[in-house]
């Protein structure tokens, strides 16, 4: 038998089962579409929601904003929701949309290839192979820790991990405990294991700005409220959005403004740390946003106990039992924590998946990848890339951002389902302008004017993680797919005949489930 007789064979497929792939599966089931599959490297769905266990892991953005908009949750329990309710949250939305049957379990991508004389794209995995028409990255930008490479890790005798791989069979009461970074992620998990750890040394390279998190548990009247009538979790999450939107006027508008959200964690800082040489070491020497702003109302009273010592030199080097600082003072340590972040710029899908000519995402951009409408890559046809270069908000929720795609992606495939067409790819020029675009926008924001070197910007200095504006915007801008931005070749026996840039107009608006084929 030949291979096109033994290999599955779907319209789409979808790699990821987080937020985005759950969230896209979910469309497109709704639209009628039953040639689908999803890729999933571990055991159940989730993604950074299922990796991120560490004590106090929290969203920073409000419970209702933080939610599929076809999909609310009004049972949430906090204002901020705990990890657990966000991963509960996506096993549900899984079970009910019926996305489970179609993801394969396991299944770790180990490579995606264009087949250009088949029309399709070839997914190997480590259970096998499979193609499909249509490839949705849905891997998202925080899947894979990054670990700095610090002179004598590997000789280290102590227990290491990194806070999205939480070792939780090692018990740190009564250790002594080194956090190397001081992110959103430490922030949460820093003072729960503070109390238990016999000594926490915290290496701080630059500390962040942190202001008060107005987080408290969701009143018996408010869940009764939320659950028998709808319309009013509608309206509050549209007034916490509407909130959130100006923040926008700070961060790329008019970056003066953040001096006032300084005052704010200054005075934040002052209540809640007693000791001025340790206040003295917690301001930061940057603008408010232009690394991200982070919600905290217990990580500074953590820092100002005496178990705990905050290190600003650096590490120079790790030995066996101990971690040398950069002015050569050495501690003994036993556990070593990072809360390092993850691979953002660049991201490891973008290693993943190659186009025509054998040549990866990464192999073509390397940390400056571009995509129309953060989307779509010219030379890797039929594509889409969910939470791709600048869709990461720095003000709102992400899922808001992954919702615009799910929209554009929909009206993508519609575009090819009524017209008759197998292939969609951007024109180059068009993805040249929107990047240009972006940059242009992002000139004189916060993230690149606000005196910082942050994890949004890549090693040139370009930011190709968050969109420059509203997020009203760029659902706007996502709303219909743009035809004549795109070199599309139609189907054997279409009218349109050969392969040319798309002409006439798209809508974002008919009934989904003529817009799919199954």
């Amino acid at each position: 038998m030949t291979e096109n007789e033994t290999t599955p064979h779907h319209r789409v497929a979808i790699i990821g089962t987080g937020f985005s792939g759950i969230g896209m599966a979910a469309r497109l089931k709704r639209a009628g579409l039953k040639s689908l599959v999803l890729f999933e490297r571990a055991g159940d769905v989730g993604g950074t929601w299922r990796d991120n266990t560490f004590p106090g892991a929290a969203c920073d953005v409000p419970s209702h904003l933080y939610s599929l908009s076809f999909r609310l949750n009004p049972g949430w329990s906090r204002t901020f929701s705990p990890q657990a309710e966000i991963q509960d949250y996506l096993r549900r939305v899984a079970e009910e949309e019926d996305v489970y049957r179609h993801v394969r379990f396991h299944h770790t991508v180990t490579g995606a290839y264009w087949e250009a004389g088949a029309n399709r794209w070839r997914i190997e995995t480590e259970q096998g192979v499979h193609t499909a028409q249509f490839l949705i990255s849905a891997c998202g930008a925080l899947a894979d820790p990054a670990i700095p490479d610090l002179p004598g890790l590997a000789d280290f005798e102590g227990t290491v991990f990194h806070s999205a791989r939480w070792n939780h069979d090692h018990d740190l009461t009564g250790r002594n405990v080194a956090v190397i970074g001081t992110g959103a992620s430490a922030i949460q998990f820093v003072p729960q294991i503070q109390k238990s750890v016999g000594r926490l040394d915290l290496y701080q390279r630059t500390p962040p700005w942190i202001i008060p998190k107005h987080d408290r548990a969701v009143t018996r009247a408010e869940n009764w409220l939320f659950n028998h009538v709808p319309l009013a979790q509608q309206v509050f999450r549209k007034n916490i959005y509407w909130g959130r939107e100006s923040y926008v006027l700070g961060f790329v508008k008019y970056p003066a403004l953040m001096k006032g959200v300084a005052a704010l964690a200054k005075a934040h800082l002052k209540r809640q740390v007693s000791d001025p040489g340790l206040r003295a070491k917690l301001v930061p020497d940057f603008l408010p946003g232009c690394k991200r702003l982070l919600l905290s109302n217990d990580y500074y009273p953590a820092l100002d106990q005496p178990n705990v010592d905050v290190i600003t030199d650096g590490v120079a080097e790790i030995r066996e039992k101990s971690i040398v600082a950069a002015d050569g003072t050495e501690r003994e340590v036993d556990t070593i924590i990072f809360g390092t972040g993850f691979h953002v710029t660049d991201m490891p899908a973008a290693k993943m998946v190659h186009g025509g000519d054998g040549r990866s995402l990464f192999d073509v951009h390397g940390e400056d990848l571009e995509a129309l409408n953060g989307t779509t890559v010219a030379g890797f046809p039929n594509l889409f890339l969910m939470a791709g270069p600048n869709t990461g908000p720095g003000h709102t929720s992400h899922v808001f951002f992954l919702e615009a795609q799910m929209r554009y992606i929909m009206a993508a495939l519609g575009y090819a389902a009524r017209n008759g067409a197998d292939r969609l790819e951007p024109l180059p020029e068009s993805q040249a302008a929107y990047a240009a675009l972006m940059q242009h926008k992002t000139r004189d924001s916060v993230w690149v004017t606000g005196g910082c070197d942050s994890w949004y910007l890549n090693d040139k200095g370009r930011n190709v993680t968050l969109w420059p504006g509203f997020s009203f915007e760029y659902a706007l801008r996502t709303l219909r797919f743009d035809p004549h931005n795109y070199r599309i070749r139609w189907e054997s026996g279409s009218p349109r005949g050969r392969a040319r840039p798309g002409r006439g107009r798209s809508s974002g608006r008919r009934n989904e489930r003529r817009e799919v084929p199954a």
